[in-house]
């Protein structure tokens, strides 16, 4: 496994520095974005695709730090009830996919979107009770339209043989486990996880548990590393469903966190072996959005916290067996 990092905070410079800045504190990969809500700082995907030139000289870029490209980012909602919205964020999703493609990067991570509650409805609802009646009525429609939307995305992965790896993440339609595998089961392998593990945290979900289950299936095709922090003050009068602000510290049950700020080192060691468990061995890659901290900051003790627990070498024989 290599350490990677999403290159969003780094937004305000250039891909060149932002690749220099990285080299220097030991990072080998890079997920770029390259539209929704990352943005496309550093891959503007209209400027890329289909540009043999523009290709070739980020490679050389790329090949100048010894860095490659883990990912690209475009993170939107390809089901939102406003028609406009969902036809940009299917451009956006399908158009990544054809420039991974390209540049020979095997995984493009996203959200799996989310619906509104019905044909009348004009905001993406989501439902995380199945009673009133009427709310278990939505979630049935609701995947109704993603089965039917994923499936076409699917065949498109696969036309370009490029992985999808979908972000379980609140307010969308896949937010834990098994519903990534319901979706992935609907649809074919070229649809996984971009595991992270933030926000499962928070949920109460296993994160070792949870990349057994989905490593059985072989369903992660990326992973960001990113922690979260449960303050259990907050959380014993006021639960996990948090809709405090993100800024406003003290009042959140739960807050990301730069690696090792929620979870210590130990717990980080025992991801990395999980998932050399079940087969992934790709990058871990930091997202960071700790508002406690600095993005260099944080993504300096990350990689630090991250260059000390990953395995360098391959398992030897087993010869005590």
């Amino acid at each position: 496994m290599d350490v990677g990092v999403l290159t969003v905070p780094l937004g305000g410079q250039s891909l060149e520095e932002a690749l220099s800045y990285l080299d220097g504190i030991g990072v080998d990969a890079v997920e770029l974005g390259c539209g929704g809500f990352p943005g496309e700082a550093h891959l503007p995907r209209e400027e890329y695709l289909g540009d043999e030139d523009a290709q070739a000289e980020l490679h050389d870029l790329l090949d100048e730090h010894d860095m490659w490209i883990s990912a690209l980012a475009t993170h939107n909602n390809p089901l939102h009830p406003d028609d406009e919205r969902a036809d940009e964020a299917d451009r956006e999703l399908r158009e990544a996919i054809e420039l991974a493609d390209q540049l020979g990067v095997d995984a493009v991570t996203c959200f799996s979107g989310l619906p509104a509650g019905s044909d009348a409805g004009e905001v993406p609802n989501w439902i995380t009770a199945p009673w009133p009646n009427e709310h278990a009525e939505a979630h049935e429609y609701q995947w109704e339209l993603a089965v039917d939307y994923w499936s076409d995305l699917a065949e498109h992965a696969e036309a370009h043989d490029v992985n999808v790896a979908i972000e379980m993440h609140p307010n969308m339609l896949v937010y834990e486990p098994q519903g990534m595998l319901d979706l992935r089961e609907m649809t074919n392998e070229y649809i996984g996880a971009n595991f992270d593990p933030s926000h499962l945290y928070w949920q109460g979900i296993s994160i070792t548990d949870a990349i057994r289950l989905l490593g059985e299936h072989d369903a992660i095709h990326h992973f960001h590393a990113k922690d979260t922090k449960v303050y259990e003050e907050q959380a014993r009068t006021k639960g996990v469903l948090d809709t405090a602000p993100y800024t406003d510290e003290p009042e959140r049950s739960w807050l990301f966190r730069s690696i090792g700020y929620g979870h210590g080192e130990d717990h980080w060691r025992d991801v990395v072996s999980t998932l050399r468990m079940v087969g992934y061995d790709g990058a871990l890659s930091i997202e960071h959005e700790d508002s406690l901290t600095s993005a260099n900051e944080g993504l300096e003790k990350g990689v630090d916290l991250l260059n000390r627990v990953v395995f360098e070498t391959t398992p030897g024989e087993a010869h005590w067996v």
